[in-house]
C-alpha cells in the first residue's frame, strides 16, 4: 500500500464518517448471581458508548425466555439504551411465540432479533417445526409484524448456513426474511473478512439492499471460540489458528493476540467501507471496549 492509499484509509479519518458509525453489543442472560454481577459490570462499561442497541440472547428451545425478557427490560430501564430481545420459534406454537412478542411489546421493548433457532441438540440436528408453530424465520418475522411495529434484525451467514444446500437457497431465504419486514441482517461470526465481503457481493447481486452488519467475535479463548465456530459452521482460518499456537498456558500473550486479531479484522472492514458492527461480547467488556475505541467511540 503506497503512502497516498495509507492517507486515504477511512480508519485514519474517523471524524469524516463518525455520524455513520453504528455499534451494537450482544449478551446472554446470566444463569446465577455471580454471572449476573459480571453481566451488569459489562453492561455498565459498554452502555456509555452509545450503542444502537444491546441484545440479549434466547436459549435453545426458548429455555431462557423469562430471563431474556427480564434482562432486556432491566437494561433499558437501568441504562436508557435500547435493548433487543432475541426470539426463536423452536419448540413452541405460534400462540406461545405470539404471547412472548406481546409481552415484549407490553414491556416497552421495540427491538427483536428474530431467529428460526436451532434444536436443543445443536446446529447439526435437523429443524423440525412445532406442529402449530412458525416454520421459518421469515414466518416468524411476519408474525412479529402483525403484533407490533418492531425494529427486527435477522441472521445472515457469510459461509452459508450449514443446512442450506446451495448459495441460491441461502440468499433466497435471507431475502424472504427481509421482505417479511426485517430492517437488517446481522451475520454469524466469521474470521476471514473475505468471506464477509464476498457474501455482501452475493447479497447485493441478488438485489438485497438492507444493511448486512458484520458480527464480530473476539477470540477470548481460542479453544472455546474455535469449538463454538465449528459447531456453527464457521471456519477458523489456519493463519488465525497459527497465531494462537502454544498460547494455551500463556493467558497474557493470548489476550494480546486476541486483541490484535480482532483489531485487525475491524480496521480492515472499516477500510472496506463498513460502518456498522455487532459485537458478540460473551458478557465481557474488555476486548469490546478496545474495539469500540478503534471506531472512535468514547463514553458519552
Amino acid at each position: 500500500m503506497n503512502i497516498h492509499a495509507q492517507q486515504a484509509r477511512p480508519s485514519r479519518h474517523l471524524s469524516d464518517i463518525e455520524s455513520k458509525l453504528q455499534v451494537s453489543f450482544e449478551f446472554f442472560p446470566p444463569k446465577n448471581d455471580v454471572m449476573e454481577e459480571k453481566f451488569w459490570d459489562s453492561i455498565d462499561k459498554l452502555a456509555p458508548l452509545g450503542p444502537r442497541f444491546v441484545s440479549v440472547t434466547y436459549g435453545a428451545g426458548g429455555g431462557t425466555r423469562e430471563r431474556t425478557l427480564r434482562m432486556v427490560s432491566e437494561v433499558k430501564s437501568r441504562t436508557g439504551v435500547d435493548a433487543a430481545a432475541h426470539l426463536t420459534c423452536v419448540g413452541a406454537s405460534r400462540a406461545e411465540v405470539d404471547a412472548v412478542v406481546q409481552g415484549y411489546k407490553d414491556a416497552g421493548i421495540s427491538r427483536i432479533v428474530a431467529l428460526r433457532g436451532d434444536p436443543p441438540e445443536g446446529v447439526g440436528a435437523p429443524f423440525v417445526a412445532h406442529p402449530e408453530g412458525y416454520r421459518s424465520a421469515a414466518e416468524l418475522v411476519e408474525g412479529i409484524r402483525r403484533i407490533g411495529d418492531f425494529d427486527i434484525s435477522v441472521a445472515a451467514y457469510p459461509e452459508k448456513h450449514p443446512q442450506s444446500p446451495d448459495w441460491q437457497t441461502d440468499i433466497d431465504n435471507l431475502k424472504r426474511k427481509l421482505d417479511a419486514g426485517a430492517s437488517r441482517a446481522i451475520t454469524q461470526m466469521f474470521f476471514d473478512n473475505t468471506d464477509y465481503l464476498r457474501y455482501v457481493e452475493r447479497v447485493r447481486a441478488a438485489g438485497i439492499t438492507a444493511p448486512i452488519v458484520p458480527g464480530i467475535q473476539p477470540i477470548h479463548s481460542f479453544k472455546q471460540i474455535s469449538g463454538f465456530a465449528a459447531r456453527c459452521g464457521a471456519s477458523m482460518p489456519d493463519w488465525v489458528a497459527k497465531r494462537f499456537e502454544g498460547l494455551e498456558d500463556d493467558p497474557e500473550t493470548h489476550a494480546l493476540m486476541a486483541s490484535a486479531v480482532a483489531a485487525e479484522q475491524v480496521i480492515e472492514l472499516l477500510d472496506e467501507g463498513v460502518t456498522e458492527f455487532h459485537f458478540f461480547t460473551l458478557n465481557r467488556s474488555n476486548f469490546v471496549l478496545a474495539l469500540a475505541r478503534l471506531l472512535g467511540r468514547r463514553p458519552g
